[in-house]
């Protein structure tokens, strides 16, 4: 793939011409020259867009799809491309499909479904058996097969021997441990932040000492065991708390937050819109206040969309009986960037690749192109149609954002929203 792009400001703090407008040549898909202005002798496609800013590409730790088992609610063909089409180089599958991706075939066969893509797709393998949190599953081998983590989406391990013997084998190959934050006997069934919010509505509440016991047992468990450990999407402020304390203690931790969860509380429930009903709840204003917090001081290590499509008939009924989850890459940046600067959203959208063993590519000469390509400064409303994804389950709608992705250059491709 070859390509001009011009007049781009490169937003990359690793790269020698941050901050600056130039003109990137890219040839065979690797980046051989930068500079203010470059001819086109050979023809290859120029890219001229309006208020062009390139960075490298960006990255989300979890992302669902649906295939194989609920091709109806995503394919990861057209995951792939609403990844692209957001601004998303590379994304890690979780293994919530059916069956569970949870052997060395199921890796290989999500694999091979984003073969020839633009979009790297980095398959996360279930942590137990099936994920029902009782025996674990082929860790090693899937490990050899391309897994870059292992986790029971959205299932809290309630064992916690097996808890620390997953955490010992796994650091015999450097392997990444993931536990979601909640304890099930405390959460029990409910199904919004246990508040004043969810006793004015009647909806059963779900609190958030649930999600800082389970945090607390497991950094209790890492501690003991030496091991490496991932809590994806934290919600409250104590669980912020808690990692700070225990990264200051050199444990081998890393955390992320959901996007939603910093930008929504659960204020939002008043009209019982299902689409804001996900896991963990969305909590209180202090909870944002705090998540933010840490991930300005590196507490909270990276972001994610928890990009989770659901098929209408399980989001339009009563709130109690929906599923949990909002779809959240086409969102993702304008969202950032009504609470962060756009330098920030860039940085938080590009951190986490090296925690799943991702190589990461500067925005210099000589390196393969990874980019990102966007406007940061277009507002408009999310509406229906800005969302290619299958399902439609976003908390988004009808919010005014700031910030357009155009696409990505990434594997030797090119994916532009306008083609």
């Amino acid at each position: 793939m070859n390509a001009l792009i011009k007049s781009a400001t490169i937003v990359d703090s690793k790269s020698d011409f941050h901050n600056e407008t130039v003109d990137i040549l890219i040839e065979k898909g690797r980046i051989s020259k930068i500079a203010k202005r470059i001819n086109n002798p050979r023809n290859y496609k120029e890219i001229q867009l309006d208020n062009l800013h390139v960075s490298q590409g960006w990255f989300d730790s979890s992302v669902s799809f649906g295939e194989p088992g609920y091709e109806e609610r995503e394919t990861i063909s057209n995951g792939l491309k609403t990844a692209a089409n957001s601004g998303f180089t590379s994304v890690a599958l979780n293994a919530n499909s059916n069956p569970v991706i949870d052997s060395y075939a199921d890796i290989t066969f999500v694999k091979s479904k984003a073969n020839d893509n633009a979009v790297s797709l980095y398959p996360i393998g279930a942590l137990t058996q099936m994920s029902n949190g009782e025996d674990l599953a082929e860790l090693f081998d899937m490990r050899n097969a391309g897994a870059v983590a292992f986790y029971d989406y959205q299932k809290p391990i309630s064992n916690p021997n097996l808890m620390k013997i997953a955490l010992q084998y796994a650091s015999n190959f450097d392997g990444l441990v993931c536990s979601f934050p909640q304890e099930s006997r405390i959460s029990r069934n409910g199904v919004a932040n246990e508040h004043v919010n969810s006793t004015k509505l009647g909806l059963k509440g779900n609190p958030a000492l649930a999600e800082e016991l389970q945090v607390a047992r497991d950094l209790f468990l890492l501690e003991y065991t030496e091991g490496k450990l991932h809590i994806p999407t934290i919600s409250t402020a104590k669980s912020v708390e808690l990692i700070r304390a225990a990264k200051a203690k050199k444990l081998n931790v890393s955390c992320s937050v959901a996007i939603h969860n910093l930008v929504f509380t659960d204020a939002v429930l008043h009209e019982f819109d299902t689409n804001f009903k996900v896991l963990p709840p969305l909590r209180t204003q202090t909870d944002c206040d705090a998540l933010i917090e840490g991930l300005k001081d590196g507490t909270i290590d990276m972001v994610t969309t928890d990009h989770n499509p659901i098929d209408i008939e399980y989001k339009k009924i009563e709130f109690d009986y929906a599923k949990y989850g909002s779809i959240g890459l086409e969102s993702a940046f304008g969202a950032l960037q009504n609470s962060f600067t756009t330098k920030k959203t860039i940085s938080l959208l590009t951190q986490g690749k090296s925690r799943f063993n991702i190589t990461e590519h500067s925005i210099n000469e000589g390196e393969i192109a990874d980019l990102t390509l966007f406007n940061p400064d277009e507002t408009y409303d999310f509406t229906i149609d800005k969302i290619s994804s299958r399902s439609k389950n976003s908390m988004f709608l009808g919010q005014q954002l700031k910030g357009k992705s155009y696409g990505v250059i990434a594997n030797n491709k090119m994916v532009l929203n306008n083609e």
